[in-house]
């Protein structure tokens, strides 16, 4: 089968009817260009150009030869077009996933806003704790908390997530308030990941850093139900601070060891590759990037 640089430039010294001109064109050499039409003519067994000193013609099959690839390559060619404009304008599918606590109403309402933002862009939205791969499951962007493990995905920071120590007052009320983390041992705990209801907290205030065994009623995998049994009262919980700072405002729960809390966790987006991005995730990426987001404070 001939090359298709080489139809390429066999159609354009058609078009143009002179090698120097479609060379110019091209951005090529002349003795390249002629050297390429001379390889094509060669494959086919057949010549397709007539060479004077001012002017190319077409054979016979040089003409049928034209009128053959003319089709083939417009939509080559179209094909094209409709690539690089993906590629500039916001349009198209963007296959997301975030985990539990993050696809609340805050972050559906910014995608809500970033949809309407850009009509032309649809969503797949994945709302899942278990860690999809990107690449096996065809995925183009993922937010995730803690320090990345995967080396092959492009990662940007968001910003960091930290955890307070937290009680509703009615668990607090017939229970002697902790004051220093060994105390969370004799206490029920709400817990994420927990194994057999036991747990580990780490904990730390300013330098100091403090590894506590807890154990409770409940173990979940998400922030958003653990947050639910701390405020019906049955357990102490470690939540994400801007997840329980206004309730904690409110006086609808208590800070514990107000000089505690998590290491700061951080937080990511990541894609799979930094090359060719296209226009939609390189708006959902800034629109990321600007978004105030209720699941985690900038650096």
């Amino acid at each position: 089968m001939a090359e298709l640089d080489n139809i390429l430039i066999f159609v354009k010294v058609a078009q143009l009817e002179s090698i120097t001109r479609a060379a110019r064109s091209l951005g090529m050499p002349i003795s390249t260009v002629s050297r390429r039409l001379a390889v094509l003519e060669s494959q086919l067994g057949v010549s397709l150009v007539r060479r004077t000193t001012r002017q190319v013609t077409l054979t016979p099959q040089g003409r049928d030869y034209l009128t053959e690839c003319q089709e083939p390559l417009a939509l080559l060619q179209e094909a094209e077009r409709v690539l690089t404009r993906a590629h500039r304008e916001p349009a198209g599918l963007l296959r997301i996933t975030v985990p539990v606590t993050v696809g609340q109403g805050a972050f559906l309402e910014f995608l809500s806003r970033f949809l309407k933002d850009h009509p032309g862009i649809r969503v797949d939205l994945f709302i899942t704790n278990v860690f999809l791969d990107l690449v096996a499951e065809n995925l183009d962007l993922a937010i995730r908390f803690g320090e990345l493990k995967d080396s092959s995905v492009v990662a940007k920071r968001l910003g960091k997530s930290v955890l307070y120590v937290v009680a509703a007052p009615g668990y607090l009320k017939d229970r002697p308030t902790p004051t220093q983390p060994a105390d969370l041992e004799m206490h029920d705990c709400i817990m994420l990941h927990g194994k057999n209801n036991e747990s580990h907290w780490e904990l730390v205030s300013g330098r100091r850093k403090v590894r506590v065994q807890v154990k409770g009623p409940l173990s979940s995998r998400d922030h958003h139900s653990a947050s639910t049994f701390v405020y019906r009262g049955h357990g102490i919980g470690l939540l994400p601070g801007t997840y329980c700072e206004e309730a904690i405002a409110a006086g609808k729960l208590v800070r514990v060891l107000p000089r505690w809390s998590s290491p700061p966790i951080p937080v990511f987006v990541v894609y799979p590759s930094r090359k060719f991005l296209p226009a939609r995730l390189n708006a959902l990426l800034h629109a990321l990037e600007a978004w105030k987001s209720p699941q985690w404070t900038r650096e």
